[in-house]
């Protein structure tokens, strides 16, 4: 456990450090480049908030509440025309997601157990699990944006892969507690399709992924838990 905590805190370093050289090196570009006209850059930054479906449900699972995920980071946009309307981007973000719903994961020895909230003894008041993702995001994008006008349309899609280097469960009930960190039985990688669309502030966010959040060993009545999921929100981009 307390290997794990020093990962997760190095990650959480290692983003940082790397996320404030980009802003120097911005910022220092800005300075001494007089004529921005053919050198300009879009949307690099940029921070979502989504509504977490999950998809590929086991009988009788469901959420409640309010799944949420929350991501930031940048994306170095590379144009590949004269024009700069056309570009590819590759970048670097944290993401941080929950999920409310009636999976009970407890554990048993040195495996987990899964089970439904209706089989559990005790009367439930809160029941989630949180991942936490290192995310590197490759898209294609178009813009009608130019060095003079802000406010404009975007379609940005592409593909985005993940490390998933924390994770948590917790329930609450009248007769106990249960709290599991950094189970084995979630998947560390996850990968699918993104797309960004909108125009200037207000862009709609999508991301569909494509392999499940547990790996074989997680079952519910002997059958695997094919879990995935489809994040839907808002996107937001600055610079």
């Amino acid at each position: 456990m307390q290997f794990r905590n020093m990962k997760l805190k190095l990650i959480t370093l290692i983003f940082c450090y790397l996320l404030g050289q980009f802003c120097v090196a911005q910022t220092q570009s800005l300075q001494n480049d007089v004529s921005l006209d053919d050198k300009y850059r879009e949307d690099q930054f940029y921070i979502s908030v989504t509504y977490n479906l999950l998809r590929n449900k086991p009988i009788d699972f469901t959420q409640n509440g309010f799944s949420t995920g929350f991501s930031f980071g940048f994306i170095r946009d590379m144009p590949i025309n004269d024009r700069r309307n056309l570009a590819v981007g590759l970048g670097l973000g944290l993401s941080a997601n929950s999920y409310n719903q009636n999976l009970v994961i407890d554990e048993s020895g040195s495996a987990y157990t899964y089970n439904l909230i209706s089989d559990f003894e005790g009367d439930v008041s809160k029941n989630k699990f949180y991942t936490y993702v290192l995310e590197l995001p490759l898209e294609f994008r178009w813009r009608t944006s130019t060095a003079e006008i802000y406010n404009f349309w975007r379609i940005y899609t592409g593909f985005k892969v993940g490390y998933v280097f924390y994770d948590q469960s917790k329930l609450r009930s009248d007769l106990k507690n249960l709290k599991i960190s950094n189970n084995s039985d979630f998947n560390s990688w996850q990968y699918g399709v993104i797309l960004s669309a909108g125009y200037n502030t207000w862009n709609f966010h999508f991301f569909y992924r494509l392999n499940k959040l547990f790996n074989d060993n997680a079952k519910l009545n002997v059958q695997p838990i094919d879990l995935s999921e489809l994040r839907i929100g808002l996107i937001f981009y600055i610079l």
